[in-house]
């Protein structure tokens, strides 16, 4: 029995637990050995796209119609990309661990691709929540934005055989997909990444070293196969502090530039094209009687900037060693900042990271944690019987706690009436649009209603009645944001003067008259439709775009 998927095995007890009743209600998924394949599904997207229990399962596919893919999920537009992550999981019960991933699904993967992204091409047979993410995804690739496609082949066992592997260098897809194994060992790797890091690193020519206040810091530089050593030895262990989901060598343009400058004449010129490398540690000792070519000895080392660049060169090389292409790795180096920070550092680690990483698209969530907004609205909440989450953690979430994630959608989607922003704009929710959402003025009150009434719209989306019209599935945000409107109007009030004193009321109107919003507020979008494009038949891409773009902000204004 191999030791990783026996853990894997255990974990997926808990697992099936968790999604068990929602995936008897929303997928018709009962039979133990279904659910417990779709469990592996979920684990794999949670983990490697590091979300939330309610986006994972939101990215199901799974069932009748379901062109091979058991999982979806679709990044925001970015530089006019968008990143697509289809997964297909393989669970066997044998743990030997034995099993390659099956050339079937290579396969079917392969001709779900071909199908999916050409908008051109009709949907037979394909089931309703699949379908809602694919005509997504083409209202995108109509608009003009190109889809980068990541293939996640997900099993408990070995990477799919040579065949499979001629299958997709015949499919001609180019650096437009690429293909990643997920395997029972890269989630136990992943699931272990707290385990602090002791390493020495082998630097390359001069360092400066400085004592500053309570921390120390050495400037130096390391040698590219350096790196790509620290990477094969620890992988997903040093990025605890930066971003778990590695974005690939193809499809990103940051990442390209770094594996073609590492694979041509401009590789010597490495260390002034690159922004470097950032790290933290408890403690790092070299032989200072040496002049240069330190041996920096680290404990608890952690990579909180420059993850991308680290796994792009450990993937370049390792592509390389395969093709045989030769050249010294030790000319191209990489610039390196140590911190050494004082034993009680988790605020200071969180504003280094923050700074280090606010330009890239990286989730801002947990760095926003301890915010002093954050904490004031721990509080308040918690005085009115909620419980705020503040920083996210892998138990269930149960009806009483509020996610600062779900806050951010609710809060502008329905205070704030920018929907649009809310469900395509998530990335900049603890960025750009932080300030927006966490006013001085949101008060514990605000975002439990606010939430309430988001959770509503979204089970809505999820579970639509039999009579709702198609564009319930992308509204949830614009549903939200008229219910919010409605319960104002019904109390006679603003949102500045929504508080702890009416509250009560507030959620007693919600639970009356919650369903009765709903209902309403769907009408209105119905009539804001039918005013913008008239009686003609609306396609499912047209939809999705329809409220993208937020075209029917200006038609529900009261």
């Amino acid at each position: 029995m191999d030791i990783s998927a026996s853990i894997i095995d255990q974990r997926l007890i808990s697992v099936m637990d968790t999604i068990q009743a929602q995936a008897a209600e929303d997928l018709g998924i009962t039979e133990h050995s279904r659910l417990k394949s779709l469990a592996f599904v979920y684990l794999c997207v949670k983990t490697i796209l590091d979300l939330d229990e309610i986006e994972t399962f939101d990215c199901l596919t799974e069932g009748s119609g379901d062109f091979g893919i058991d999982a979806m999920h679709i990044s925001e537009e970015h530089d006019g990309e968008f990143t697509v992550s289809l997964f297909q999981g393989k669970y066997k019960n044998n743990l030997d661990g034995h099993a390659n991933f099956p050339e079937s699904g290579v396969d079917a993967l392969i001709k779900a691709i071909t199908v999916l992204f050409d908008p051109g091409s009709k949907l037979l047979n394909i089931n309703t929540r699949l379908c809602a993410k694919v005509e997504e995804a083409r209202s995108l690739i109509r608009d003009g934005y190109i889809p980068v496609v990541r293939a996640m082949a997900c099993n408990n066992g070995l990477k799919w055989n040579q065949a499979a592997q001629d299958a997709i260098n015949r499919s001609g897809f180019a650096n437009q997909v690429t293909w990643e194994h997920v395997s029972h060992e890269r989630i136990v790797n992943i699931l272990q990444a707290s385990r602090p890091v002791k390493e020495t690193l082998q630097l390359t020519g001069k360092a400066l070293v400085e004592d500053m206040d309570y921390s120390r810091v050495l400037i130096g530089r390391m040698a590219v196969d350096e790196i790509a050593t620290l990477i094969e030895r620890h992988g997903e262990r040093l990025l605890e502090r930066n971003i778990r989901r590695y974005l690939g060598l193809h499809g990103n343009r940051v990442n390209e530039g770094i594996r073609n400058t590492l694979r041509n004449d401009e590789r010597n010129n490495f260390y002034f094209y690159n922004n470097g490398i950032t790290l933290t540690c408890d403690k790092f000792s070299y032989n200072a009687l040496q002049n240069d070519n330190y041996q920096v000895r680290v404990e608890n080392l952690q990579i909180i900037n420059g993850g991308q660049t680290c796994m792009t060169i450990f993937k370049t090389l390792r592509e390389n060693n395969k093709q045989k292409i030769v050249f010294n790795d030790n000319h191209a180096n990489v610039l390196l900042r140590l911190y050494q920070l004082p034993d009680d550092n988790e605020d200071f680690v969180r504003q280094i990271t923050y700074a280090t990483n606010s330009q890239n698209p990286v989730d801002l969530r947990d760095l926003r944690s301890n915010d002093a907004c954050q904490q004031r609205l721990e509080m308040d909440i918690q005085q009115l019987g909620f419980n705020y989450r503040r920083k996210r953690n892998d138990t269930s979430i149960h009806s009483t706690e509020i996610t600062t994630g779900t806050t951010a959608k609710a809060v502008l989607s329905v205070w704030r009436q920018k929907p649009h922003q809310a469900k395509f704009f998530t990335r900049e929710h603890f960025g750009k649009l932080y300030h927006t959402i966490f006013t001085d003025q949101l008060n514990g009150s605000q975002v439990i209603l606010a939430v309430r009434l988001y959770r509503i719209a979204e089970n809505r989306r999820k579970r639509p009645q039999k009579t709702d019209p198609e564009f319930v599935r992308y509204a949830s945000c614009f549903i939200a944001m008229q219910m919010g409107k409605r319960i104002l109007c019904d109390m006679n009030i603003s949102v500045k003067q929504m508080n702890h004193h009416n509250f009560k009321d507030a959620e007693q109107l919600i639970a009356q008259k919650g369903e009765h919003y709903c209902d309403a507020s769907i009408k209105d979008i119905k009539d804001a439709l039918d005013d913008l494009y008239g009686k003609q038949k609306i396609s499912l891409q047209q939809l999705s775009a329809t409220f993208r773009r937020g075209d029917l902000i200006e038609k529900l204004k009261p």
